[in-house]
């Protein structure tokens, strides 16, 4: 069922929303200080490529002050624009039956869109020890 809900992801948005978080990423990389924003946006690209059956975490415990930090930047400068394209795509999803999923995921991924700092993806299966999931797909 995953594959099938990645694929039908995939031909209806996900694409879009990986390039979206790619061209993001290209643009951060050009300065040495914003190479962090680039690396956690090529992450975001590649989960917005195939999210079903990956979760974030995020530790328990640990320094949470650079990842406040840089969340407040990345919010302004890229967060909100591209939380405007999740919304946007869960609109264009939501119209038919089969994208209502698609919209509930969509939705889901907003916070981790905009708040992407401190925060890992990874196989539902393989959740580390001290960590707690943030959104399930």
């Amino acid at each position: 069922m995953k594959l099938i809900l990645n694929i039908i992801w995939l031909v209806t948005g996900g694409l879009w929303l990986a390039l979206g978080y790619m061209l993001f990423g290209l643009l951060a990389c050009l300065l040495i200080v914003t190479i962090p924003a680039g690396v956690a946006s090529f992450r975001m690209a590649n989960y917005a490529l195939w999210p079903f059956g990956r979760t974030v975490v995020e530790p328990r415990h640990g320094s949470k002050s650079m990842s406040t930090v840089g969340n407040v930047i990345w919010f302004i400068f890229s967060g909100l624009w591209l939380a405007i394209g999740h919304v946007t795509t869960a609109a264009a999803q939501a119209v038919t039956i089969i994208g209502i999923p698609l919209a509930i995921a969509n939705i889901k991924m907003i916070p981790v869109t905009c708040f992407p700092f401190g925060k890992q993806i990874v196989p539902n299966d393989q959740i580390p020890f001290g960590y707690r999931p943030m959104v399930k797909m």
